[in-house]
């Protein structure tokens, strides 16, 4: 075999660059197995270099059936490498492994892709090759008894790739058309609204005390009477509540009954919404 073809096999087998593969044969001695050795060190230690920099860009992806579905994020530096078909086709087998692994982020990361290598080891040989930090972000896996899911995607890129992803599990006895234009109604109001949880009291309590914060900071030289600003504090931390609680936010599609409202109107006993998913890159 030429020392030509013993690069483009390198290259191929690798994913690095025509003159690291040169370099690597020439250490190795001509031994493709020793070369591919020596590019995977450099590899990581290339890919430990990129790894203190900012990755806020990126994908989400969305996978699984009604029953038991997915999202995960994949951040990158840029939205040119967002858009890498490289990238994307890691994404996309990534995401088929989240939704097998139901989330589990230790599972996922040692788990084995299609070409025989660990995620981890595709990760630092996909960092390598691209030349931009590149991670696993937020994921998350619905799969709850007597549920179906239902999923949006907005900005989307390819297929099941996009920039915001949501994923909403309706529990119901019997799922009819009225209860899927539901579940889907559902999931795109999420998108726009970005509810912090369910109902108010499952905020989290460092958001709440977060706010209030915030509120005092706004009230401090308001000049009020200290009776007064507490209660102005009271009603905005209540429309805060309001507004960020899917139950009782306004609904996209008719703004104004609350989401409470048309679930109720849906007039089935059986039908209720069980959890929700939503993530956004960039948030």
């Amino acid at each position: 075999m030429s020392d030509i073809e013993k690069i483009k096999q390198l290259r191929q087998s690798t994913g690095a660059g025509f003159k690291d593969c040169n370099n690597a044969l020439k250490e190795a001695e001509g031994n493709l197995e020793k070369a591919s050795e020596i590019l995977r060190v450099k590899g990581i230690a290339k890919a430990s270099k990129k790894m203190s920099r900012d990755a806020k860009e990126g994908v989400v992806v969305v996978s699984g059936d009604k029953h038991k579905t997915s999202i995960i994020e994949i951040n990158c530096e840029t939205d040119f490498v967002a858009k890498n078909n490289d990238f994307i086709d890691f994404a996309k087998e990534l995401s088929e492994l989240n939704n097998s692994c139901s989330s589990e982020i230790d599972v996922l990361k040692k788990s084995t892709m299609k070409n025989g290598k660990t995620v981890d080891e595709n990760l630092v040989t996909l960092i390598s090759k691209i030349g931009e930090k590149i991670t696993i972000g937020k994921n998350k896996t619905l799969n709850n008894s007597n549920s179906h899911n239902y999923a949006y995607q907005h900005s989307v890129i390819k297929d099941n790739v996009s920039k915001l992803g949501v994923i909403v599990s309706l529990e119901a006895k019997e799922v009819d058309e009225k209860v899927n234009t539901f579940g889907k109604q559902l999931s795109m109001h999420i998108a726009a609204s970005n509810p912090l949880a369910l109902n108010s009291d499952e905020i989290k309590k460092e958001i709440i005390e977060k706010e209030k914060e915030l509120i005092a900071e706004e009230l401090k030289n308001s000049g009020k009477p200290e009776e007064i600003a507490n209660k102005i504090s009271l009603g905005k931390i209540n429309k805060f509540k309001q507004e960020n609680s899917l139950m009782s936010q306004d609904w996209v599609m008719e703004p104004k009954k609350k989401v409470q409202e048309i679930l109720t109107e849906m007039n089935n006993a059986n039908l209720n919404i069980k959890e929700f998913v939503r993530i956004k890159i960039g948030e």
